[in-house]
């Protein structure tokens, strides 16, 4: 299998269109959460607006630089999931969110493509000078945390979010 991280581009944009679709289904079905929240956040039937805000080049608002990745499946032409990208981290992502949200689409789970992309966001954590990166999960997210300890991670501590969830943190050191 020939996977490989990808900007996105016109080119993708139904592929997009099929799997936002497929993890709004799941979320409605199962109640389950969007991550990474950058491919979230806009519209993508208005594919151009969405193409021009799905990074942001500076930091504003408390927010960060950030870069966003689609872990696509070559062989099958197939995105399989997403992986966001801060370049740094202020008060907020160092408490909770970290350097990298990622998440493998509904029916593409439990196949090791999170372990993979993971591994292959550090590659580009690296490119942007990140020697120390944080992944957090919550902890009830099994899949989440073996994909993040299958790529170094070490837990640092838990905590209780705002929502009641309990929260981990790990840190990869590159």
């Amino acid at each position: 299998m020939s996977l490989r991280l990808i900007k996105l581009t016109k080119e993708y944009e139904h592929q997009l269109g099929e799997m936002i679709d497929e993890w709004k289904e799941d979320q409605e079905k199962n109640h389950t959460n969007h991550s990474p929240y950058a491919i979230f956040k806009n519209d993508y039937q208005d594919f151009d607006y969405y193409l021009e805000n799905l990074e942001l080049a500076q930091a504003r608002d408390g927010l960060v630089p950030d870069s966003t990745f689609f872990l696509l499946d070559d062989e099958r032409n197939r995105l399989l999931g997403a992986v966001n990208i801060r370049h740094y981290l202020n008060e907020k992502l160092l408490k909770d969110g970290g350097h990298i949200g990622d998440g493998i689409r509904p029916s593409e789970r439990r196949k090791g493509y999170a372990t993979k992309m993971i591994g292959l966001a550090l590659d580009e954590c690296k490119k942007l000078g990140i020697d120390k990166v944080l992944i957090c999960c919550d902890k009830d997210n099994i899949g989440s945390a073996k994909s993040i300890q299958n790529n170094g991670g070490v837990l640092e501590n838990e905590f209780v979010d705002e929502d009641g969830e309990v929260v981990q943190r790990y840190w990869i050191e590159l």
